[in-house]
């Protein structure tokens, strides 16, 4: 399948796209650390797979392209840092453009997922459920990945639930 154009504009173009029975990454992108989540195929559930040290595109490229085969990934869905005016930050902006690099190398569409405040949200119940501060730097990142994941396949269902009925 080849994707025309693999940078969506939200994640319901994405999902029109995604062939059946293929699953979600969630990607987080931090400046040190990269967390990893996967979706079920029935793009109802997010689970965190792991975090990854983060390098440069292509030292990183096998292991995230490894998870993807592994997974049977048809798409992604990346955090987007936007400001808490609605703005787009630098780190937007490097987002975007590490997730543009991405789409050259896998043919697989990508849509950005707002992720304003998930890793505060992550941190807040990895110690509200008494979480070591050590393991909690540990997954965080894979935990926030799988936050933002999340949150894109609330809105998947919520959208495909209330759509209205088409007549015959």
């Amino acid at each position: 399948m080849q994707v025309s154009e693999p940078i969506k504009d939200n994640v319901l173009s994405l999902v029109n796209v995604l062939p059946k029975d293929m699953k979600l990454l969630g990607i987080d992108l931090g400046t040190k650390t990269i967390g990893l989540a996967i979706s079920d195929p029935c793009l109802r559930v997010a689970s965190a797979i792991m975090t990854l040290k983060r390098s440069k595109l292509k030292k990183n490229l096998p292991e995230i392209s490894h998870i993807a085969s592994e997974f049977n990934v048809g798409g992604i869905v990346m955090g987007l840092p936007i400001n808490m005016d609605g703005t787009l930050s630098a780190r937007a902006q490097a987002t975007k453009d590490w997730a543009f690099s991405l789409t050259e190398i896998f043919n697989m569409p990508i849509a950005f997922w707002d992720e304003r405040l998930s890793t505060a949200a992550v941190e807040r119940a990895m110690i509200s459920a008494d979480v070591s501060r050590k393991k909690r730097a540990q997954q965080v990142d894979a935990a926030a990945a799988t936050y933002i994941l999340q949150g894109a396949l609330d809105f998947i269902q919520f959208n495909a639930a209330n759509r209205p009925m088409k007549k015959e």
